[in-house]
């Protein structure tokens, strides 16, 4: 049994190694206000603007397109996107576009392709053509194709908003700023863009070749494009760095669900399905391209030759479902 002044002895032990251990928090010392040389800021994204009359304003967030440096100072952003970078917009493009056909094709219930079904897939085509490229006008500099970009460093770019720092308890600095100018604001102006052209475009075309079912697919429209603008506020650092997995991994479901939503399950069944029928082909062919997409984002071709020839591997996830079809066949269990 441990007696009472063991226990007071392990807890005089245990304050004193505390008190030791202790230490008093550094200060922070930095200039606050206006000055007039330039000084360092707390914090990882609080900087300091060069006024009209030669001084530096106090420490705070940069404008839009301008980025801190090691001296704190506000400097204008002249990256170019990387590949990478591209590879993340288009994949931004292809989520509304991808859920635009796969809204027309659940709400026009046909199995194979119309006339009406592949005009309604055009004018899909041609407003997130027409967003993305208005989106890129707008976008400095604008009038050109090119992006002047800040380059990102790490995940918190992102999330500026969390790192705002509070030196010495004294008071919080507001630098929330893009850190990753225009990568961040331009998905919004592209899926509002995407939203309106589509109001223009498609109430109109939809009335006249599917005048009942066409509206489903407006409606869907008006729910997705608002969870995908909500969904890109919240985690578009997490969809930066993921999204190559993610068009893997979704290519991969969704080819499995077009296989099993099949009548003829079987090997021959399923591979005449893929040739004869046009719909089944041009929906496999989608799936591969996506598949594709997700193998050139991991890789970003660095060694074109190894990385492109694993391209070939697409056919992959099609074939295997084939070849096992026979096993996985619900007529055959029992």
């Amino acid at each position: 049994m441990v007696q009472p002044w063991t226990l007071l002895l392990l807890l005089g032990l245990a304050l004193c190694s505390a008190s030791h251990a202790y230490k008093e928090p550094k200060t922070f010392n930095y200039e606050q206000g206006v000055v007039k040389e330039l000084s360092h800021c707390p914090g990882r994204y609080c900087g300091r603007t060069r006024l009209e009359n030669g001084s530096w304003s106090a420490c705070g967030a940069c404008e839009r397109g301008l980025r801190r440096d090691n001296r704190s100072a506000c400097v204008e952003c002249h990256d170019e996107p990387e590949f990478y970078d591209v590879l993340y917009l288009g994949f931004m493009g292809l989520l509304p576009l991808t859920f635009h056909l796969g809204c027309i094709d659940a709400a026009a219930k046909r199995r194979t392709f119309t006339y009406e079904v592949i005009a309604l897939y055009g004018s899909a085509i041609l407003e997130v053509g027409v967003a993305a490229v208005v989106t890129l006008l707008v976008t400095e500099p604008i009038g050109s194709f090119n992006i002047r970009s800040c380059k990102v460093r790490k995940l918190a770019d992102w999330y500026p908003l969390l790192h705002n720092p509070n030196p010495n308890y004294e008071g919080k600095l507001h630098c929330t700023q893009e850190a990753v100018y225009p990568l961040y604001s331009m998905v919004f102006v592209f899926y509002t863009l995407c939203l309106m052209v589509m109001l223009i475009i498609r109430p109109v075309l939809s009335s006249k070749l599917m005048p009942n079912r066409g509206k489903s697919a407006i409606y869907s429209a008006l729910y997705f494009l608002p969870a995908l603008i909500v969904a890109h506020a919240i985690a578009a650092g997490l969809i930066y760095y993921s999204f190559p997995y993610m068009v893997i991994i979704m290519s991969v479901i969704s080819n499995a669900a077009h296989f099993a939503f099949q009548l003829d399950q079987s090997m021959p069944g399923l591979l005449k399905g893929c040739v004869r029928d046009v719909r089944n082909l041009v929906i496999l062919l989608g799936h591969w391209g996506l598949h594709a997409y997700g193998i050139i984002a991991i890789t970003q071709l660095t060694e074109g030759v190894l990385h492109g020839s694993l391209c070939a591997l697409v056919p992959l996830p099609a074939l295997f479902y084939i070849l096992t079809s026979r096993f996985t066949d619900p007529s055959n269990i029992g």
